[in-house]
Parts: structure tokens; sequence; C-alpha cells
């Protein structure tokens, strides 16, 4: 930083510290990171907008002819631009940033900020099958953390500031403040407190300030309910809980299949060609699948199926309701299939928006259903698809709230209520007892890397092993005889604890003072007995590649030991204390829920 910024930051630090209390100052970032992730979501949209906006009027292919082959032409430019320019890979945007509130205290990277305004218009705008959120939430969040770093505020409050980014973010999307506030709160685990939700609400009202200013009343879902809830299709919506749960258990499975195959492949030349080509082969047979989808849902809630299907090598039967069944059917399993070779084949973007044209997708189809049983039952087809909505985003992104409050916003009231908690709750209790994670977070738990809404796990995902390791024993070699351990270890530490290493940093066994305490005095074993006929194993062993911090204190758990050692790279790298670890457990937890 040049001289004179650096002084004048220095100085306005040191003003704010004297004039604006941190309470205060907060929510006045708060406020500044709710207009700037705003401005961000709208700017993507307009990006976005105006690619796909020059591409539909002929500038690349007239009349759409060719447009099934546009996106492998994206995914080169996004390969390109990450390679040559930008010089990063592109990354899921919800989990690095959870990642990083993990093991990083919210630390996130410049580069995060201008990137996904790069890569995620290219990749929607030329109708990769993936949304715009997660790119808004990741850029707006890095904005939030860099923020805070440089007004030198604490890791807790830059934690909070990436949630009110990310509560901006879908407050601008969706113009939906109270839906974006749960959302931060159920996806990054954040407690909801007076202190939190006050920045949590001046960021969501700024950044739909923001969208309103920019936007004016143009929303991406314009409804309202026109038939309200009825009780005698309670039954239905149970059956559409149940149903959307399933799917959302095939969206994640088939998600991390996806993911599976394409890891195995070794160039990214290849991944880009596979990708490309079978995203445009999908996309010949399925237009809707073109893009982010919210035109395909708006079809729907308009009750134009027609238009939602576009053209396609059916239309000469689509007169016939069951074709259009299925064609709907098809959309609603080739979208996780289509977003996920997107994600795979290196594009950029976000799954909330492809979870919610699934679920439309779904909900439409289980109406029609309904209706052309022959049974005389009757149901809202449009009704059916908001709830359908709902029910994918709870089982999916497990956050049955984010659902429930989104919708109703959308919809604006709240006359879908019953129906909408009795979908996204059947669709969570399913998914949530079949599958323990998400797409965001099952890479992240298996590594013990997750922050969850438990504060003692929380807390112990917080801590970092480093700085509970003690590395002051004397290390005694298991050569040593007796009475060389006696005069080299014992009388030149306080310690009762001695670790035995050989020549090459590599720990043999431990002796502990109890162990000699017999023998230490008698002179004649000095010279006769040595430390290897002496020591003994480990209760247990700390590995530092592989235990987080709720593995050892499960270590030390179920071992009753009051030390453990640390194995580094196969290396003797010291001790960790019970007493030290729960110490600084302690204070972890009082910095966190002070």
């Amino acid at each position: 930083m040049p001289a004179a910024k650096k002084t004048y930051l220095t100085r306005f630090l040191i003003w704010r510290y004297k004039h604006i209390s941190t309470k205060n100052f907060i929510f006045i970032l708060s406020v500044i990171v709710g207009l700037l992730a705003g401005l961000i979501a709208v700017t993507l949209k307009n990006i976005t907008f105006t690619i796909e906006s020059l591409l539909e009027k002929g500038v690349v292919f007239s009349e759409n002819k060719g447009y099934f082959i546009l996106p492998i032409i994206g995914l080169l430019l996004v390969f390109v631009l990450a390679k040559f320019f930008l010089k990063q890979k592109t990354g899921h945007a919800i989990t690095d940033i959870l990642y990083s509130l993990s093991k990083k205290t919210g630390i996130l990277s410049t580069y995060r900020i201008y990137a996904p305004l790069i890569t995620a218009p290219l990749t929607v705008g030329f109708g990769g099958s993936v949304g715009l959120l997660g790119p808004a939430v990741a850029s707006g969040s890095s904005l939030g953390s860099n923020l805070s770093r440089l007004f030198h505020m604490s890791s807790k409050t830059r934690i909070l500031l990436i949630g009110c980014a990310s509560a901006a973010a879908v407050s601008s999307i969706f113009k939906s403040p109270i839906a974006a506030i749960v959302f931060a709160v159920e996806v990054f685990s954040l407690d909801l407190t007076f202190a939190s939700l006050i920045p949590l609400l001046l960021a969501s009202v700024s950044a739909v300030i923001t969208s309103y200013f920019f936007l004016g009343d143009d929303v991406l879902l314009n409804f309202e309910v026109a038939e309200k809830f009825a009780i005698k299709d309670t039954l239905f919506y149970l059956v559409l809980g149940v149903i959307t749960a399933f799917a959302s258990i095939y969206f994640t499975k088939m998600y991390f299949a996806i993911t599976s195959l394409f890891d195995q492949m070794k160039s990214s030349i290849t991944k880009l060609v596979i990708g490309g080509l079978a995203i445009g082969i999908m996309l010949y047979f399925i237009p809707p699948l073109y893009g982010e989808g919210f035109g395909f849902i708006n079809s729907l809630l308009e009750g134009n199926h027609l238009n939602a299907l576009g053209a396609t090598p059916f239309d000469t039967i689509i007169d016939n309701i069951w074709i259009v069944i299925a064609l709907l059917v098809g959309i609603t399993i080739f979208k996780a299939i289509a977003m996920t070779t997107t994600f795979a084949a290196g594009g950029s973007g976000g799954i909330f928006i492809p979870t919610m044209v699934m679920g439309s997708a779904l909900g439409n189809v289980v109406a029609k259903i309904i209706n052309n049983l022959g049974l005389g039952f009757n149901v809202s087809e449009t009704n059916f698809t908001l709830i359908g909505m709902a029910g994918l985003i709870a089982g999916v992104l497990h956050a049955p709230l984010t659902a429930i409050f989104l919708i109703a916003e959308i919809t604006g009231g709240y006359e879908l209520f019953i129906p909408l908690m009795l979908t996204s709750a059947i669709s969570f209790l399913i998914t949530k007892n079949l599958l323990d994670y998400t797409i965001y977070t099952r890479k992240l738990a298996a590594a013990g890397e997750l922050i969850t809404h438990d504060k003692d796990e929380t807390v112990l995902t917080l801590m970092k092993l480093d700085s509970v390791i003690e590395d002051d024993f004397i290390t005694i070699n298991p050569e040593m005889s007796l009475g060389e351990m006696l005069h080299e270890g014992v009388a030149k530490c306080s310690r009762n604890l001695f670790p035995v290493v050989n020549n090459e940093n590599e720990l043999t066994g431990i002796i502990l003072l109890d162990d000699i305490r017999g023998i230490m005095f008698n002179t004649d074993l000095y010279h006769s007995t040595k430390v290897k006929d002496l020591m003994h194993d480990a209760p247990e062993y700390i590995i530092y590649e592989d235990d987080n911090m709720k593995k050892v204190m499960r270590k030390f758990q179920d071992s009753g030991a009051w030390n453990l050692p640390v194995i580094k790279k196969g290396k003797y790298a010291g001790f960790v204390s019970k007493s030290k670890l729960l110490t600084a457990y302690r204070r972890k937890l009082i910095n966190f829920t002070r």
C-alpha cells in the first residue's frame, strides 16, 4: 500500500476509534457491504442478460439455430480466461466460503471479488445450465472479507460481514430480504443473535434498495397467488414432499457421481470438450436446460407449458398432455445432469437456481398427473410449481426455512404458507435422514472442516492444532543408558514425560517419570539398562495431517491420557496436553459466544 494511502487509512482508523464505537461501525460496514453486494448481483445479472440478448438477436447464430453448441464456446472462454489471465481455478463458491470460515477465519482472496463477474456471465450467458446466485454470494463475500481486513475488524466481525454479503446477494436477486437473512443463517450456520440480526437486516435491506434503484419493480419471478390453499389438497402436498425428497437425493447423488467421473479425467481440455458436447446434446433435445431457467419457471407459473418447453424435436406430438409430462420429467432428470456437467467441465455458477428449476418442473409434473388421471381430482398447477421449488430447496440445500420464506416473498403473501411448511418439512426430514450433508458441505464434513449450529463442534472446527502443540519436551535416544537419561533428561527438565526418538527424529516410544521412579536411584542399573528397555507406546497418537480438533478431543477422551504425541510427516513434532487443549477451547468458546 502506498505511504500516502496508508497514512490516510491510519488517520481514519484513529479517528474511527475515537468517534465511532465498534458496534456502530459494524452497522455502517453492513450497509456498505449490502449496497456493494447488491450492486455486484445487479452487475452479474445485467452482464449475463446482455450476453444472452446478443446471442438471441443473431450476433452469433440467427434464430438460435445453433444454440446447442454455444455452451462449449462459453466453457472455452472461461478456460482461457482462468488459465492465462485470472490464473486461478474456478471453484464451488459456497463450499469455498464455508472452508474459509472454518479454516481461515473468513479470509477470502481479492481474486474472488472480480473473477465471478467474468466467468459466471460467460458460463450462463452461453447456455451453461447453472445459476448466478453462487457467484454473487462469492463475490460479495470476498468483498465483505477484505473490507473487514482493511478496517482491522476481528475474525468474528469478518464472518458476520460474509453473512451480510450472502444475505445481500439473495435479497438483491430475488428481492426477498427476509428469506435472504434466513439463507445466511441456515447455509453459513450463523448465530442469529440481536448483535448479528441488525447487521444482516441492514445489509439485506440495503441490497434490495439497490436492486430496486437499478432494476425498478422488475423481478425474476413475477407471480401472485390466485388460488389459495384448499384443505382437500393436503394429502397431495404431503405426496409432493415425499417426491421432492427423493428428487433431492437423486440431485445430490447425481452431482457427486458426475463430478467423480470427471475427476478421473486428467486433462482440463478433455473435460471441457466432453462436457461441452454433452451439454449441447442435452440442449438440442431439451432447450429449457439452456442457462439459468427463469424464463422456464415463469412460463410454468403463467400456465403456458408450451412456451416453457420451447421448440423441441417432439413438436409434432406436443398436443398430447402425456408427452408434455414426459418432457417435463426429462427436464427434472436432466437439469441435475446438465448443471453438474457444466461445473465438472470448468464452468462457473451456482446450484441454487438450478434447484428451483428442477423443483418447478417436478411440481408441475405432479399437478398435471393428478389432474389427468381421470379420477376427478383438480389441483392448482401453478401452486404445485411453487411448492415444488420449495421442496427441492429444502431437500437439496437442507434449508427448509429459506425455501418457505423465499417462495412466500416471491408470491407476495402467505396464502401458501401451510403447504410450503408441509412439503418443505417432509422433504427436509427425509433427505436429512438419508443424506447427512449437502453438495455444499459433504467434502468439508468428511475432513472435519464444517462449521455447524452446534457451538461445541463449531469451536473445535475453528481451533488450530498448531496453537496447542508443545515442543519443549526433552527428547532422548533409545540407545541411551538409564544414567545418561537421568543426566541429560530428568535433571534438566521439569516435565514428567520424555519422548524417545531415533536419529531420524521418528518417535519410537515414551517414558514417564513414574516408569523409572522405582529404579532411578539404583546406580547399579545406570549403565546396564537402556532407554529402549524402559520405553513403551503412547496410549494414542495425533496425526497432524489427518486429525482435526474434534478427533483430537475424542482421542483424549477414549485414551484417558493427559498428553498425546503429535506425528507430522512421520516425524515427532511435539505433544498436546489435555489441560492446554481445554484452556484453548474455553478461550475460543468465550470469544465465539461473546
